[in-house]
């Protein structure tokens, strides 16, 4: 695999980015064997499947973000390829209740060098004050998310949620409780799949 294999909205990384990728897509695949952190018939497609899926969510991500959070972050996708693409190195927390996958999240913040706050709670149950991005892969369903999202957003802070095939169906569920702004991102592993940016978000009155 080259270096020009990875390119998120035309964006090429360094040579270093590059290998903490590859580091990373072998911690993943190693812990796989023991817990489930990425279904095992992704393990071959791990590359565009998992981190180049995650990758163009930072793309899409406002720039002059200070501080971010994962929900449900399970095997950190997209959290830890997050941390290793963002050169700043701005503070992201990642929530999650299997203190088995926290006990890995930690592995990879401590072998990768990343600055990370891992946090093993429930999402309900925590109080954390509040982010400028919020992303959750795979994890609820649209309207569920949002009720996330008012508890984690500041006012201006966006929600970047990757969604599948079913993206409009969830968006028109959610629309019967919520208000929001939303903009729809082709999704550049999946032709029907989109990351919905969503932002401006409150409950509709009864």
């Amino acid at each position: 695999m080259s270096e020009e294999n990875l390119l998120v909205g035309g964006r090429s990384v360094s040579r270093e980015t590059f290998q903490k990728l590859e580091q990373l897509s072998a911690l993943i695949i190693k812990w796989t064997k023991s817990i489930n952190l990425i279904s095992p018939n992704s393990v071959a497609e791990i590359w565009d499947r998992h981190i180049v899926d995650s990758a163009q969510i930072y793309e899409i991500a406002p720039s002059n973000w200070s501080n971010w959070v994962d929900l449900g972050s399970g095997g950190g996708l997209p959290a830890l390829v997050i941390a290793i693409l963002d050169q700043e190195r701005r503070p992201i927390t990642l929530v999650e209740s299997d203190q088995r996958k926290c006990l890995f999240l930690n592995t990879a913040k401590r072998e990768l060098d990343l600055n990370l706050v891992v946090v093993n709670k429930r999402i309900e149950s925590t109080e954390l004050g509040s982010f400028d991005v919020m992303t959750a892969r795979a994890l609820a369903p649209l309207t569920d998310l949002l009720t996330y999202a008012v508890q984690y957003l500041s006012p201006e802070g966006v929600a970047i949620l990757p969604k599948g095939a079913r993206f409009n169906d969830e968006l028109d569920q959610a629309a019967q409780d919520w208000q929001f702004d939303v903009t729809s991102h082709p999704s550049i592993t999946n032709a029907e799949s989109r990351i919905l940016e969503v932002s401006r978000i409150h409950r509709r009155e009864s």
